[in-house]
């Protein structure tokens, strides 16, 4: 049996983005793999799992609530990628 949320694209694509951010959190300095490295994973895989908790939702409005938090989690990341960046951890241009 398939999960509901397994059939939704943003879901791969979020499972993807989660990847490609614990890689970035993974080539931290040592100092960092507890503090940001553990938030930037936390809130990563938060967008997927936002995603599939409202998959299971009985109604429209529930899910699209799960929808924006997954987004907050997004926009958290990524604000934590400019400060990455600012710390010259990583370098390169942050897609907006």
């Amino acid at each position: 049996m398939a999960f509901r949320f397994e059939s939704l694209e943003i879901w791969h694509k979020a499972i993807k983005y989660a990847d490609k951010i614990y890689n970035v959190a993974d080539r931290l300095p040592k100092k960092e793999l507890f503090g940001l490295g553990a938030q930037l994973r936390r809130a990563a895989v938060s967008i997927p799992n936002n995603i599939a908790e409202g998959s299971g939702s009985n109604s429209i409005k529930e899910f699209k609530n799960f929808l924006n938090i997954s987004i907050k989690s997004t926009l958290e990341t990524v604000s934590m990628l400019f400060f990455v960046k600012e710390r010259n951890y990583i370098s390169g241009k942050i897609r907006q």
